[in-house]
């Protein structure tokens, strides 16, 4: 297995009737703003660097962002908010984000989601989250100097920790609790996790996550992954 085939079966998969139904109903409605857009409208793979030390790990594609263009956090406020983030932290090659076709390029760091179908209202099930777990599984396996996850959101801080935990990590007891800049330090048996808010409107509008908060947060990650700073 590669990332390059695992991509291609992500990117059939058909799972999930509920979010397999809306992502392709968002993908023919459109949203005015892009009606004369192609959407991308499949599960989205993982985006980056495959020698990458750092993982970034989100909930879920939005329905007009990555639904749309086809790729991580593409095309979304959330996505201006995180690659303006790793473009200050010397990680991306530009500091937007709006198409799969810009010549974004990462270094060092690889981003993906606990669930890759945009779900309805931004919400994936119990069971959604479970039947798309193996993906996330398969990339962490296939990123093989893998030293930090940063987690964004309690959703994929908690994914995070269940995927290491079934992988024969020792988890301290009780389990950690998601915090902003909480570190959980699992070496050497695992990657350090770090959790983060997520870059969300919900978060961003009410100040709950500002980018100072995002900047020091990853800044943190990419420390800890040993990516040097520019």
């Amino acid at each position: 297995m590669t990332l390059a085939r695992l991509e291609r079966q992500i990117t059939e998969c058909r799972r999930c009737p509920r979010l397999v139904a809306w992502r392709e109903q968002v993908a023919v409605a459109k949203r005015a703003a892009f009606r004369d857009d192609v959407y991308w409208g499949k599960p989205v793979p993982g985006f980056g660097d495959p020698d990458a030390r750092l993982l970034v790990v989100g909930l879920a594609p939005a329905a007009h962002g990555a639904n749309r263009t086809g790729r991580m956090f593409t095309g979304d406020r959330s996505g201006d908010w995180l690659y303006r983030a790793l473009f200050k932290g010397g990680m991306a090659s530009r500091p937007d984000s709006a198409s799969a076709h810009d010549g974004m390029r990462l270094s060092g760091t690889f981003v993906s989601a606990i669930v890759r179908c945009a779900p309805p209202g931004n919400k994936p099930t119990t069971e959604e989250r479970a039947a798309c777990r193996p993906w996330l599984e398969q990339e962490m396996e296939l990123i093989p100097d893998l030293r930090v996850v940063l987690a964004l959101g309690g959703l994929a801080f908690d994914q995070v920790l269940r995927i290491l935990d079934a992988g024969g990590v020792d988890l301290p007891r009780p389990r950690p609790r998601f915090g902003h800049g909480v570190e959980v330090d699992l070496q050497p048996d695992a990657p350090i996790v770090v959790g983060s808010y997520h870059p969300s409107q919900q978060n961003t509008f009410t100040g709950r996550l500002t980018e100072a908060m995002l900047d020091d947060v990853i800044g943190r990650a990419a420390t800890l992954a040993g990516i040097p700073r520019r």
